[in-house]
């Protein structure tokens, strides 16, 4: 079994990257950047997953959004 060690994203729930995004960010620049009515219109973690976890091409856009916040974070440490 091959390990994972290149990739950021292994052993992160789809529940910790939507609440990490928006603890950091808010429902409105997410929903800004990427327009989904998950995030524009009654945000909610729980409504966001649902539609996250049958959409993968917003899924990616998410985590897209996730890896820039966590590089934007280590850079300025």
């Amino acid at each position: 079994m091959e390990t994972q060690k290149n990739n950021p994203l292994h052993g992160v729930k789809l529940e910790q990257i939507v609440t990490d995004l928006h603890a950091h960010y808010g429902w409105e620049y997410m929903g800004h950047e990427i327009n989904i009515r998950c995030f524009n219109e009654n945000p909610s973690v729980k409504s966001s997953l649902k539609f996250l976890r049958r959409t993968p091409w917003a899924r990616t856009k998410v985590e897209h959004m996730y890896l820039k916040m966590l590089d934007n974070k280590a850079s300025k440490k």
